[in-house]
């Protein structure tokens, strides 16, 4: 397989995973207390936006390297 042909494919699946998510969740850890033995830590859960332009440019940029790799053959 060649590298313009993975990579058409990488882009185009990436482009419906954001499609699909619209962002990346992800969660922390803070400490809130620190008192010599005495720990109190709290998880915070945060978000990425990834826009939909960023899903369309993927797959738009997937298929015109899927394209442009046919018209050479």
């Amino acid at each position: 397989m060649k590298t313009n042909t993975l990579a058409g494919i990488i882009l185009i699946v990436a482009g419906v995973v954001t499609f699909a998510y619209q962002g990346i969740t992800y969660t922390t850890r803070e400490k809130v207390v620190d008192l010599g033995p005495l720990q109190v830590t709290a998880e915070k859960t945060k978000t990425f936006p990834l826009p939909p332009l960023v899903g369309a440019v993927a797959l738009v940029s997937g298929i015109v390297l899927l394209v442009m790799r046919n018209k050479k053959d």
